[in-house]
């Protein structure tokens, strides 16, 4: 065999696994619920009319019964704009800390958000998965 005849089989054996691993990865789990994330979604903490500091979030939405990530993906852009829309009407502030959002809050107006965009049943629940503020110093309101 030639070395280039090698090189095409060796290709064709990883391809073949990779693609293997990645359908594998991609059909959801038997007992566990679906789940589509936004991630990187800047929201203001806006505390006596100026903004203080910005929280960069990542949210998790638990998808319906008949709904797939990939029809999720399709809305993400919706969902962020709404999100951020909701983030200046009434910012999500906690009172004693400027470098966390108010995960309560988000997720009860995310969850009134979500049947205007996925429709009724299409998202069951929020979760705040992670808070990446942009000033860590803890800044606290005086």
């Amino acid at each position: 065999m030639r070395r280039r005849d090698i090189f095409a089989l060796g290709t064709l054996a990883l391809a073949g696994t990779v693609a293997t691993s990645a359908s594998a990865s991609d059909a959801p789990s038997g007992g566990g619920a679906t789940t589509a994330n936004i991630a990187g979604v800047g929201l203001p903490i806006i505390a006596g009319g100026r903004i203080r500091n910005y929280v960069f979030v990542t949210i998790s939405l638990t998808l319906g019964a008949h709904f797939t990530p990939e029809q999720m993906r399709a809305k993400e852009p919706y969902f962020r704009d709404a999100l951020v829309r909701a983030a200046h009407r009434t910012p999500f502030v906690l009172a004693n800390d400027w470098t966390q959002v108010d995960a309560p809050a988000l997720c009860a107006a995310m969850m009134r958000i979500a049947p205007s965009i996925a429709g009724a049943g299409g998202i069951t629940s929020v979760q705040v998965a992670l808070q990446a503020p942009r000033r860590r110093t803890g800044v606290q309101p005086t």
